[in-house]
């Protein structure tokens, strides 16, 4: 999925052209020419990740940063101009992620951008949940719980459970299980999905007395919350 990126430029050809850059990489943008209007886009929830301007009408970009923190840690990469000095260092200290000195070469914020995001995508991985019911997945701890009770899976069997989480509600076909799961070049038994699925309701379903992995005859299978 493309990122939302928020540009808070009050230099319109400068926004333009970066706008027009992220858009041919593929990513989804919007701009604000004033720092008041900025900040309430950034407060939204709806960006990914800020380029923020320090010379701004209404609100200068520090405090634009300094509010922002308050209530979000959305990334955000600060624009300043090359001989800024204590523009860089104060952004820094405010909470900034990154700064790209103007003017910069597209290909370094590029780069920046990409850096700040997949930090950003490493965070939120390390903190990722998955719950249907009683179950809980912990992605970084490769950890399976059921009302507190630990579940000891085999990596393939986690890999399903996880997909099958991530898509709760959505019916996944054997095709798309074996796909995201076991990889393109899967040699191996079509029905190697449905052997996995029958260890998981072993060790889930049976043992707990529940229903959690539901059969769609004819597609596929899926975990509906409030199935337990």
């Amino acid at each position: 999925m493309a990122s939302n990126i928020l540009i808070v430029e009050d230099e319109a050809k400068i926004a333009r052209f970066i706008e027009l850059e992220l858009a041919h990489e593929g990513y989804r943008c919007e701009k604000a020419e004033d720092g008041r209007t900025g900040l309430e886009l950034a407060e939204s929830g709806r960006f990914d990740l800020v380029l923020l301007d320090i010379m701004l009408p209404q609100l200068n970009g520090l405090e634009v940063l300094r509010r922002l923190r308050k209530t979000s840690d959305v990334p955000v990469i600060v624009l300043t101009a090359r001989d800024a000095v204590m523009d860089k260092v104060s952004g820094l200290d405010m909470g900034a992620d990154d700064y790209v000195t103007k003017p910069f070469a597209i290909e370094e914020l590029l780069a920046r951008i990409r850096l700040a995001l997949r930090r950003r995508g490493s965070a939120k991985a390390a903190e990722e949940v998955l719950s249907a019911g009683g179950l809980t997945l912990s992605v970084p701890r490769h950890e399976v719980k059921f009302g507190g009770t630990d579940i000891d899976l085999t990596s393939r069997e986690f890999a399903l459970l996880q997909v099958l989480l991530e898509n709760k509600n959505v019916v996944l076909s054997r095709d798309s299980l074996l796909e995201k799961v076991w990889g393109f070049d899967f040699l191996g038994e079509t029905n190697v999905v449905d052997v996995y699925v029958r260890y998981l309701r072993s060790k889930i379903d049976s043992v707990f007395g529940v229903n959690l992995i539901q059969t769609v005859r004819g597609v596929g299978y899926v975990i509906r919350e409030g199935n337990e």
